[in-house]
């Protein structure tokens, strides 16, 4: 039995993730990078994808690399984002890229679980157009709660 990929979890447990058709190029604990593809049933207004989606996106990506980073954690803690705050900051047009990388190193985080705290740490994700323009940044907090 082959254990399933972080992109491959993220969709089977995360329905929206799967309705936007996201690629995931790169999930590792260092690094998360997914793709939204130009889908017009996601677009907005101005034809580019809709700013929700671009959010979607984002999220999906920190959630990858809060899976790929804790995942040997998942048996005693669940990740759950706290809070996230978006900045769109030009147009995007056509596919949109989301790369995310951790805050804190995962073994300050693993500390503060070891001492019995729920640590909280952010995740910022960059989300950049095909030419390389970044369009909007991302920060999400996270946490993980203890089980029981």
């Amino acid at each position: 039995m082959t254990t399933p990929s972080i992109g491959q979890l993220l969709d089977s447990t995360v329905p929206m993730a799967r309705t936007l058709k996201l690629e995931y190029l790169e999930t590792s604990p260092e690094r998360a990078v997914l793709r939204l593809p130009d889908q017009p049933e996601f677009h907005n207004h101005v034809a580019g994808p809709h700013a929700g989606a671009m959010f979607t996106l984002a999220e999906s990506a920190s959630g990858c690399i809060v899976l790929a980073a804790f995942s040997d954690q998942l048996s005693r803690a669940v990740p759950l984002a706290v809070k996230a705050e978006i900045a769109y900051k030009k147009l995007a047009m056509g596919e949109v890229t989301a790369t995310a990388t951790l805050g804190r190193t995962a073994e300050e985080v693993v500390a503060e679980l070891d001492k019995g705290e729920r640590p909280e740490f952010p995740v910022t994700v960059e989300i950049t157009r095909a030419d390389g323009a970044v369009t909007g940044v991302m920060t999400i907090t996270w946490t993980l709660r203890p089980n029981g």
